[in-house]
């Protein structure tokens, strides 16, 4: 099972439809925001890919009672998980929750396979050492909302466990038709 994650989107509806819209056509199956969205309506560009986004809220809360209400919507693909989230995923036990410093300290306990994170603006990639003797991926996205870092997210691959950081702006070339100058 290939998944988006995505976090940091600080209501940049353009920039998080073409990193879910990229990913999707990559093969995505699911949609993982680990925080910032800010206003929920800024989710509702995702509908239209009919993918479950997993969502939890960061520093950056927004209106939390609207996240409810999208999130209960009949035809909502939105599932708000508050401030964290352990979900599984293909056999895969995940982790969100925004900070760094907490998914850091989660992953070292060896209880999931993949703990995600955001907050720092700062796309990292890194297996971290568990107390059980083993390794856990630990996976910050960075912003797709390109505050102050160029927006990137991140394609997993549940079955092999390759994680891929993914510059937004490049993608949106790929999904983009090419444009023909007048002359």
């Amino acid at each position: 099972m290939k998944i988006c994650i995505v976090s940091d989107s600080h209501d940049n509806r353009r920039l998080l439809e073409t990193a879910v819209s990229h990913a999707r056509g990559q093969g995505a199956q699911a949609v993982l925001h680990c925080g910032d969205v800010v206003a929920p309506t800024t989710l509702r560009v995702l509908q239209k890919f009919e993918l479950p986004v997993h969502v939890i809220h960061g520093n950056n809360t927004g209106d939390l009672y609207n996240m409810s209400r999208l999130a209960a919507e009949s035809s909502s693909v939105i599932r708000y998980h508050g401030q964290d989230a352990a979900i599984t995923l293909a056999d895969r036990n995940l982790f969100l929750v925004h900070y760094p410093h907490y998914a850091r300290a989660l992953a070292c306990t060896g209880d999931y396979d993949v703990v995600c994170c955001g907050h720092d603006h700062k796309a990292s990639v890194v297996q971290v050492s568990t107390v059980k003797g083993g390794h856990t991926w630990l996976i910050n996205p960075g912003t797709v909302g390109g505050v102050g870092n160029p927006p990137t997210y991140v394609m997993a691959n549940l079955e092999t466990m390759q994680f891929d950081i993914v510059a937004v702006e490049a993608a949106a070339a790929s999904i983009l038709p090419p444009v023909t100058p007048h002359v």
